[in-house]
């Protein structure tokens, strides 16, 4: 399930870290429930003492939760994968990489590293508490070697999206060669692991214990919802393997030239309802201009502005080569937030001669045809 990334606190590695909003409400929720649990185990402790406690281990936990994200990543990028964000929310933490691992064993060890630094965690805490400590130093550490214990145990369940469902697609995808049957079999169990998820729930509830039973059934459709997608992907994968940009690509590409005033630009959109014109010399690309650029401008200059002056400069302009698969080349649209881009032949020597558009939509028209009339290997 994708999560949205939320407010950016900083960078780690060359990694954007991002708080979703519901941290917060698990912010709040962990650090309340935590001073109720430290006020009935210590009561000599003062107000400010449970309180003090309770905001530096919820704190420390989440700080956990990002090295346990941090450590996928660390390991994404040994193979050259790219981290695009980890974003903190409030069933932990999830980090996006642009594309998926090449081989089996990239995706093991990618997995396997947020467990395995999770029960490091767990054991350095563990450590803590055989050393000489403080009474509040002590709650803190065994609550976070507890915690980071039961987040390594939790992420080892062979359900994807959990770390144990990707090292089980990892076990099954060494063993077939086969990644879109991994996939399918790790998205069944993961399935079977959310529906276990939301089954104890549904148990606890019945013991009237409200919280677990929220927290688990909550938990549950999260994992169902992310193991269905799972298979949707390998189902996208499916659709678009063996295309690329070429073939799915309109050669009807609205152009202006340059050196026509925005006034002249206004009349051509107000006149065929375009939104967004590549702006050409001849046939090749020097820039893009859009509704938006347009109205950027203040209209009393539009008559006295070139489109080359509001234009968006070709180095800045998203483009694709015909040759690019269709499956990157839709994860770029998506990734980058836009709805088209152009096809250029090259980009030598100022020379990106443009030689069709492709959309969003045109990409899902191709979907659609092939869910309908099956998978084929299209012919040059």
């Amino acid at each position: 399930m994708p999560i949205s990334p939320g407010l950016r606190i900083g960078r780690i590695l060359g990694i954007p870290i991002y708080l979703h909003a519901s941290w917060v409400f698990i912010f709040v929720m962990l650090t309340y429930m935590l001073s109720m649990q430290f006020g009935a185990a210590h009561q000599k402790w003062t107000p400010a003492q449970h309180w003090a406690v309770s905001v530096a281990t919820s704190l420390l936990f989440f700080v956990s939760v990002l090295l346990h994200e941090l450590s996928h990543s660390v390991i994404a990028q040994h193979y050259k994968i790219r981290v695009v964000s980890i974003t903190l929310f409030v069933f932990g933490g999830v980090a996006r990489i642009g594309r998926e691992p090449s081989k089996a064993i990239q995706e093991f060890n990618i997995a396997i590293a947020g467990p395995m630094a999770s029960f490091l965690l767990a054991a350095i805490f563990g450590v803590m508490l055989v050393l000489p400590h403080g009474e509040m130093v002590g709650a803190l550490a065994a609550y976070l070697a507890a915690s980071n214990l039961l987040l390594g145990g939790f992420n080892l369940l062979p359900g994807f999206p959990l770390d144990g469902g990707r090292i089980f697609r990892a076990a099954v995808w060494g063993i077939t060669k086969d990644f879109s049957r991994a996939t399918k079999m790790a998205g069944a169990s993961g399935k079977l692991v959310a529906y276990a998820t939301i089954a104890f729930g549904v148990w606890q509830g019945f013991q009237r214990d409200w919280v677990s039973f929220a927290w688990l059934v909550l938990i549950g459709f999260f994992l169902l919802n992310a193991a269905q997608e799972s298979v949707a992907q390998v189902t996208l994968r499916e659709a678009l393997s063996g295309l690329h940009a070429a073939d799915v690509m309109s050669h009807e590409v609205p152009t202006v030239p340059r050196d026509i005033s925005l006034e002249e630009y206004g009349q051509e959109v107000a006149r065929t309802g375009r939104r967004c014109h590549l702006v050409v010399t001849e046939d090749r690309l020097v820039g893009m201009i859009n509704v938006h650029a347009l109205n950027s401008v203040p209209r009393n200059e539009w008559a006295h502005m070139s489109v080359q002056g509001a234009m968006i400069p070709r180095e800045k302009v998203l483009w694709a080569r015909p040759e690019e698969p269709l499956l990157a080349l839709l994860e770029r649209l998506v990734s980058a937030d836009v709805n088209q881009m152009p096809v250029v032949s090259d980009t030598e020597n100022d020379g990106a001669h443009i030689i069709g558009m492709i959309t969003r939509d045109s990409i899902l028209r191709v979907m659609q045809a092939r869910s309908e009339v099956g998978t084929l290997t299209p012919t040059r």
